[in-house]
């Protein structure tokens, strides 16, 4: 999956799940600035970033990369 579209999903859950970047950000022990970039697809994250995201948002890895 590209790194822009991934961003965006993230992006998409983050907000459905209700967080705001800064709070998201904190939740999963990460600096808004990175988050930023991560969503904008500037920034790759690590598989090991990628579990918390998907842990603090309750979804699988597959939901947010239902192409892979």
């Amino acid at each position: 999956m590209s790194t822009n579209r991934r961003g965006k999903r993230i992006k998409a859950f983050r907000k459905l799940k209700g967080y705001t970047q800064i709070s998201f950000a904190e939740a999963i022990g990460m600096s808004v600035t990175y988050l930023g970039e991560i969503e904008r697809g500037r920034k790759e994250p690590t598989t090991e970033q990628l579990k918390k995201i998907t842990e603090q948002l309750g979804i699988t890895l597959e939901e947010l990369d239902p192409d892979a």
